[in-house]
């Protein structure tokens, strides 16, 4: 409990809370929406709309603050003349160069992790025998896959904030996809994305040391 309350004390604890609250609900909508009554989705979308306004931005992304701040301002009334659509573009651009961004930086550590496994598995005699003879393309293609995906296994099992990065980044970034037309996807894959994101980033907060240290 104490730590649920020291959790919620903080604005970046409160920020994941709305924000898991808001992709719940959307979530909801999708699934229910065959089913339920217009009553139901209706109670869910206001819902959702007003954790989103509740939200604070992260100061350090300066560009989306702004355009994020001109949003709420449009959406909790305080000024009539700002074009939502075009603020709502803007933002949803920077988001996607943003998180392009660290996707990338989060690739670049895998591949340095990847690289540390290699060394060290080689310098402790495990590197792979000959292949025996009688091996087709096909079997070496699998082999190599295989290879690979255990290499990634095993750097991101010794490096957890280095994979809780990385799928949040990977499942936030579907958002601003969507939002610009690169890549549509319905509410349930971004309600989904956005709640995966969101435990992610409670993890962060709720343990420290879970999040990735910039280098």
């Amino acid at each position: 409990m104490d730590t649920f309350i020291r959790f919620a004390n903080q604005t970046q604890g409160r920020d994941r809370l709305f924000r898991a609250t808001q992709y719940t609900c959307m979530l909801l909508r999708y699934f229910l929406e065959p089913k339920a009554g217009k009553d139901v989705l209706m109670k869910l979308k206001k819902l959702e709309t007003s954790v989103s306004t509740g939200r604070k931005s992260n100061l350090n992304r300066v560009v989306y603050f702004i355009c994020d701040t001109a949003l709420w301002v449009k959406n909790v009334g305080l000024a009539s003349g700002i074009n939502k659509e075009k603020w709502q573009m803007w933002a949803a651009r920077h988001y996607y160069y943003f998180l392009l961004l660290s996707l990338v930086r989060d690739l670049y550590e895998i591949s340095l992790q990847m690289t540390q496994v290699t060394h060290e598995r080689a310098k402790g005699g495990k590197s792979a025998s000959g292949d025996p003879l009688g091996h087709s393309v096909a079997d070496e293609e699998t082999e190599w896959l295989q290879s690979f995906l255990l290499l990634l296994f095993r750097s991101l099992k010794r490096h957890p904030p280095l994979l809780l990065d990385t799928v949040k980044n990977f499942c936030d970034i579907l958002i601003p996809l969507d939002q610009l037309g690169i890549y549509k996807s319905n509410a349930g894959i971004i309600g989904l994305g956005g709640l995966v994101s969101s435990v992610a980033g409670i993890i962060t907060v709720v343990y420290p040391h879970m999040k990735l240290k910039i280098r």
